[in-house]
């Protein structure tokens, strides 16, 4: 999979600005961003759906608008909603999608493969959103495509269903296939992704492995968890250092963590007694990246030698 400069533009508003990325063959390749980032954009053009407004685009070595064919005769894609027809069982869906292909996989086989065999019968209206999920992963897989998209593909789904697509992937990755990821999920992301990919605005804004990318990211600060109506102006004030809540009941004070300082954050929690949980220092997680990357902050608070 190949994106060369591209840029897709509706108007006057730029979806996709300048993006190269490129994915070899036996790698799982995330693409991460938030709500509006370009990701929707930059998946539908790699699909053939979308023209790209200048650069290129290539899937398994063909451009997907002029060889939409082949590229489609190569390519699975999983979406976050998939629907069918109400009455189709997965036996009956999985052969008409076959059926499409020269080379497609036997569905019975496949069908076990997902841990759908005893649902093979079932209606699809009567299917649990979780094993709608799982059937739609299969007809991406049905046609043995040399590139595969998955967007979302552990959404709605319990452990053992979360379990069971990391299965395939890695699967995936060791036949051979280019593995396309987007996901909201990053604790997921960091399970299944040899690189991710973060974008924002239409523009790339780091790409590497999740250790890459977590090591590169690396600030001074000492990360938490404790109440959500912890009063983080008095403890930014108490140890003159900034504050943030990237999510309810999680912290980042940056600060050096030193014993001392340690020792004066638990000591100041521990006078109000306030539990603490959850304390780690060093090198950042995959969503301390995404979130500073991308700008999903919620406001700081500082400590009193801090401009506001």
């Amino acid at each position: 999979m190949e994106i060369d400069r591209l840029t897709v533009r509706f108007g006057e508003l730029t979806a996709v600005h300048d993006l190269t990325l490129n994915s070899d063959c036996g790698e799982v390749l995330a693409l991460l961003g938030p709500n509006g980032a370009g990701k929707t954009t930059t998946v539908e053009t790699l699909e053939g759906f979308l023209s790209p407004t200048s650069g290129t685009v290539r899937v398994a070595g063909h451009d997907p608008v002029a060889d939409h064919d082949l590229v489609m005769a190569r390519l699975g894609v999983m979406l976050q909603s998939c629907r069918l027809y109400s009455a189709i069982t997965p036996l009956e869906a999985l052969r008409l999608f076959a059926s499409y292909y020269r080379r497609a996989l036997d569905p019975a086989p496949l069908l076990e493969r997902v841990g759908l065999t005893h649902r093979r019968a079932i209606a699809w209206r009567k299917l649990s959103g979780g094993e709608q999920q799982r059937l739609a992963l299969a007809l991406a897989l049905v046609g043995r495509p040399d590139v595969v998209i998955l967007d979302e593909p552990t959404s709605g789904l319990d452990v053992e269903g979360r379990l069971l697509v990391r299965r395939i992937v890695a699967e995936l990755r060791q036949s051979g296939t280019c593995v396309l990821l987007t996901s909201h999920e990053l604790s997921e992301v960091e399970k299944m992704a040899d690189r991710v990919a973060i974008i924002d605005g239409g523009r790339l804004r780091a790409v590497g492995t999740p250790a890459e990318l977590a090591a590169a990211d690396r600030r001074p600060e000492i990360r938490f968890s404790a109440p959500a109506h912890l009063d983080r102006a008095a403890l930014a004030s108490h140890l003159d250092a900034t504050v943030t809540q990237p999510e309810p009941g999680r912290f980042i004070l940056a600060l050096e963590p030193t014993p001392a300082a340690i020792a004066e954050l638990t000591v100041w929690l521990a006078e109000r007694n306030i539990a603490l949980s959850d304390l780690s220092t060093g090198v950042a997680s995959l969503e301390d990246v995404f979130l500073r990357l991308t700008g999903e902050h919620q406001p700081e608070a500082k400590g009193p030698g801090q401009t506001p």
